[in-house]
């Protein structure tokens, strides 16, 4: 189910380091790390480009993005852009969306050139993570400052809907339910997760996780969410069916799982161990610890690449 465009793309794991402001390679089948490379200050994702050509570190504090070319795993030039904590497309591939979380903007920027065509002010602190609705007209994003979800048009961008989860929330990753009625949008000092209708932007309800919840993803069979509790060193995993903590798999010894992706065949979820100086891979069969692999002081928003999809939306890793 891989596109032509990455189907003979080796398999990896591109870990940024926020750290040490380098990029680790991991080998997923031998569990080896088989390449290094320094990038700029602050390294937040790796976010795979909308035509899936390019891998994009996302250099916060040097503001810039650098390109890797997923085929040699090598590293290009620097593109200056400001701010850029966090990465999304537009679906119809014209636009790239920064996530500029210190300056509380959405940077609207042309996806090939990078260059501004438009900065949206936003009512809220801390922007960060981001998800489409179904039909690919409603970006949903992220405040983890001010504990605010937004709705925005991505034709014009006007700001349609703007939801406070509850004082003191601090929402992260968001994503939309395979069928497309629901957003799930993990709150980190809540310690679960959000629902939220996606035709009305109303709470439906709350799912009662772990400490710290943080990073989200879909099962490849598209029935389970797996929420990375980074708080308790665990990952929750939730019936989509029965909209509930099914089973619950703790990493030995605890730690701090964070952002990452699942393995192109379903069977490996890869998180960055945002404290603990390591990169968890970890079955989706039982939810055991397959390998714990140490790598520098800050491994944040790691991509495992390539990936089903005929296009990326951004962030590690969300196609469509």
């Amino acid at each position: 189910m891989l596109s032509p465009v990455t189907k003979s793309f080796p398999a990896r794991i591109y870990v940024p380091d926020s750290g040490s402001n380098d990029v680790i390679v991991i080998d997923p089948h031998s569990f080896k790390k088989i390449a290094r490379f320094k990038v700029g200050r602050r390294p937040q994702h790796v976010v795979p480009s909308w035509d899936l050509k390019t891998l994009w570190v996302n250099d916060n504090d040097s503001n810039d993005l650098v390109p890797i070319n997923p085929a040699t795993g090598k590293p290009g030039r620097k593109v200056h852009v400001t701010d850029p904590y966090n990465l999304y497309f537009t679906p119809d591939g014209r636009y790239a969306i920064v996530m500029a979380e210190r300056n509380d903007t959405l940077d609207i920027r042309d996806a090939h050139t990078m260059k501004l065509v438009r900065q949206v002010r936003l009512p809220c602190r801390g922007i960060n993570h981001a998800d489409y609705t179904a039909d690919g007209t409603g970006f949903i994003a992220t405040c983890e400052f001010s504990g605010q979800v937004l709705r925005f048009d991505d034709r014009d961008w006007k700001l349609t809907g703007e939801l406070l989860l509850r004082p003191g929330a601090m929402p992260q990753d968001v994503k939309v339910s395979p069928d497309g009625k629901t957003f799930y949008v993990a709150d980190m000092a809540g310690n679960g997760v959000w629902t939220i209708d996606a035709a009305t932007f109303r709470k439906t309800g709350f799912i009662h996780t772990g400490k710290g919840a943080h990073g989200l993803y879909v099962s490849r069979d598209e029935t389970r969410l797996y929420v990375s509790d980074r708080g308790q060193g665990s990952v929750s995993v939730i019936s989509f069916a029965d909209r509930r903590v099914a089973t619950r798999w703790k990493i030995p010894g605890g730690g701090s799982p964070d952002m990452g992706g699942i393995s192109a065949d379903g069977k490996v979820l890869w998180l960055s161990g945002r404290y603990n100086s390591v990169v968890y891979a970890i079955s989706t069969t039982d939810g055991h610890l397959i390998k714990k692999i140490h790598v520098g002081a800050g491994p944040h928003g790691l991509c495992v690449y390539p990936q089903p999809g005929r296009y990326s939306l951004g962030h590690t890793g969300s196609f469509r």
